[in-house]
């Protein structure tokens, strides 16, 4: 998620949803993480559907599918299973460039065998979540997705999909889906008006449509007076020891007129190590970083700090 247009990228359209979950895609080899026997198996697992079965069947085992347990721990362990997975952009909009509709409901885009930072931990989250409720469907995974993605959980055209990460934050909180850990934090205000899709209208297909653009300029307007909680870069190793496995973070950055360049998951490792999980556009696959979270942080050209959420079962 370097821009807003490419953060939130899944594969396909309604349309040729039912197709390509028939399709294989080979994975890319795995690594630092599990035995060679499970890596193997999990080499096997190149479909939608029997990735959902696989992971979701691995969290009952490891009994991680209970509201006693942490979402995070679970939603993590999810992410887990899906390093190597290839990263793929702009897919999301897909739609549009087939000559889909700004202004009709939105194709709820659905993949597991690739992501972008956005949609790894939108999906992470939606099978912990399905698996809690029961042996999980497509289905079921679909709308765990489905209410995080879109205002209010109600998906509609393309203006209702939360597109500044920021605003995921809030509306998640606002229906107990997550929690805002800035405040206790020590985050910082960001009082910064968000414009970039408007300002770089040339860069979202959507936008060509003039009442999408429209939406899109209001919400821009509505969003000036909702807080963004920054905790900025230097103050990370004194609040990192308060940070869990699965806390979503979203990496704030001075860009004009945007609140975030990157999303991912907190992930401490076997000593307890705070590091990075998530979908990068540099690496090209799911992967937790060599480097710890303020290392990390640290070298992003331009960031600021992090935004932090706890995910709750909802």
């Amino acid at each position: 998620m370097d821009t807003p247009l490419t953060r939130r990228t899944l594969l396909g359209q309604g349309a040729k949803l039912a197709a390509l979950l028939a399709l294989p895609s080979p994975l890319h080899p795995l690594a630092g993480i599990g035995s060679f026997g499970e890596r193997d198996a999990r080499a096997l697992l190149d479909t939608d559907q029997e990735r959902l079965a696989a992971w979701s069947a691995s969290l009952r085992t490891e009994r991680l599918a209970d509201s006693k347990v942490p979402l995070g721990r679970a939603a993590a362990r999810v992410g887990e299973l899906a390093i190597g997975t290839p990263y793929v952009a702009f897919t999301l909009e897909e739609y549009l460039k087939a000559g889909g509709s700004a202004t009709r409901e939105e194709p709820l885009a659905l993949s597991l065998t690739r992501f972008d930072c956005v949609t790894l931990v939108e999906s992470c989250l939606a099978i912990a979540r399905a698996t809690r409720a029961g042996a999980p469907t497509w289905e079921r995974f679909a709308r765990e997705v489905e209410r995080m993605r879109y205002r209010g959980g109600r998906r509609q055209g393309y203006t209702s999909r939360l597109h500044y990460f920021s605003e995921w934050i809030t509306d998640g909180e606002a229906r107990g889906l997550i929690r805002d850990l800035g405040p206790e934090l020590g985050g910082v205000a960001d009082a910064r008006p968000l414009r970039f899709m408007t300002e770089h209208r040339a860069s979202y297909p959507a936008l060509v449509d003039e009442e999408a653009l429209s939406a899109i300029s209001a919400m821009e307007r509505r969003l000036d007076g909702v807080p963004r909680r920054v905790i900025p870069t230097d103050h990370i190793p004194e609040v990192a020891d308060r940070l869990e496995s699965g806390d979503v973070l979203a990496f704030a950055t001075e860009l004009p007129g945007l609140d975030v360049s990157h999303a991912a998951f907190a992930y401490r490792d076997g000593g307890g190590t705070l590091r990075v999980l998530h979908a990068p556009l540099s690496g090209g696959v799911v992967e937790v970083t060599r480097s710890t979270l303020p290392e990390y942080v640290a070298a992003i050209r331009r960031a600021t700090g992090i935004l932090v959420a706890r995910p709750l079962w909802g």
